[in-house]
């Protein structure tokens, strides 16, 4: 198949005329999206809200150029669906294999970068365990205690569903889980265990027995915790 992106390298080399559509990291957020189940252009907006809606389009239409995604079209009033082609698809393995790398190699300047409270909520919404809660509704409020700006996010889980609302959506809350920004994605990324961070108080829960006791279990976690940085 013939690609219609043009390769500005001016190399003969097939890695650079991958990076000259792969190479930049509203791409690979984009592609990350994808291959997390995200399809529509505001769940891109909601899980990248650094990407400005001009920068997101450009992306998806030379994503579609390079015939990496299709557009499908939606009944009328409805947004248009994304998809992954078959040369989409081949691109998981090696987006994949960066973040592994990343984790391994840079996981110290990820920890320290300036990440997006929005963007971060998002991956922590849909990581949540939900098999380890309770059956039915559970309301968690995350409260982020050293920000005055999107500091409250309400994390409704009822089965293996779980919305996330910056407002209070008007449910009573089952438990309290508060910390600062930084220890919040620390805990995420697996620096500590929920017990540790109980334990050090940089991390305060509040709420049912049964509930504070399981966190370790429902909370939410990077699905590459289990890789350990290089020594």
């Amino acid at each position: 198949m013939e690609s219609k992106t043009k390769n500005t390298s001016g190399s003969l080399c097939p890695a650079m005329a991958s990076a000259d559509i792969l190479g930049d990291k509203w791409t690979l957020l984009l592609l990350r999206e994808l291959f997390l189940g995200t399809t529509r252009f505001g769940g891109f907006q909601k899980a990248i809200p650094r990407m400005s809606p001009s920068i997101l389009s450009k992306r998806l239409k030379a994503l579609e150029a390079a015939e990496i995604i299709i557009r499908k079209s939606a009944p009328t009033g409805q947004a248009a669906d994304y998809k992954l082609t078959r040369s989409g698809r081949e691109l998981g393995p090696i987006v994949e294999a960066m973040a592994v790398w990343g984790m391994r190699w840079r996981k110290r300047s990820i920890a320290a970068q300036d990440c997006d409270v929005g963007g971060f909520m998002w991956d922590f919404h849909r990581t949540l365990n939900t098999q380890a809660l309770p059956d039915g509704e559970t309301a968690i409020l995350v409260q982020i205690s050293d920000r005055t700006d999107l500091n409250s996010w309400w994390v409704i889980a009822n089965g293996s569903s779980v919305d996330l609302c910056p407002t209070d959506p008007g449910h009573d809350v089952d438990v309290y889980l508060t910390a600062t920004f930084a220890n919040l994605v620390a805990l995420w990324l697996g620096d500590m265990t929920m017990r540790e961070a109980v334990e050090a108080k940089t991390v305060f829960l509040d709420g049912p027995r049964n509930l504070v006791n399981s966190a370790q279990d429902w909370m939410a976690q990077s699905p590459l915790v289990g890789v350990k940085p290089a020594t």
